[in-house]
């Protein structure tokens, strides 16, 4: 079991028709994310051509923003806001879809960006499936 299955797990109340098995994807998903964004982020700014990197470092600290925020409402189920939750799984989708895309621009030349695309896509991925499951 992972922190985050452990912790749903210990909600004292009913989490509804959620599926908790997409919930738990799109919050590891959505923190992975994060942290990958994050990570290049700032491995742009060591390379030497950091000023053609500018909207690539730009975009990952957004993602990272938008994922870390992201996973912050999913965690939290008093007081539940459907629309709320649709809002920001689609705002996360559009924003790991906008770093995936810049990142794999700059894949073949930096090695961080293309870990960080693939991070980008798979996050995406959990909150449309989410999305999705939500109904």
């Amino acid at each position: 079991m992972t922190t985050v299955k452990d912790m749903l797990a210990t909600y004292p109340a009913d989490l509804g028709q959620v599926d908790r098995d997409k919930l738990t994807r799109c919050i590891e998903e959505c923190i992975a994310c994060a942290q990958a964004c994050t990570a290049c982020a700032d491995a742009c700014l060591s390379e030497g051509m950091v000023g053609e990197l500018t909207k690539c470092i730009r975009t990952d600290m957004d993602c990272a923003d938008i994922c870390n925020a992201t996973a912050s409402v999913l965690s939290r189920h008093t007081g539940y806001d459907a629309n709320i939750t649709r809002a920001i799984l689609t705002a996360c989708a559009t924003a790991c879809k906008a770093c995936a895309d810049e990142c794999s621009a700059h894949a073949d030349a930096h090695e961080h960006c293309r870990l960080c695309a693939e991070a980008c896509r798979s996050c995406e991925q959990a909150c449309n499936d989410l999305i999705q499951a939500l109904g």
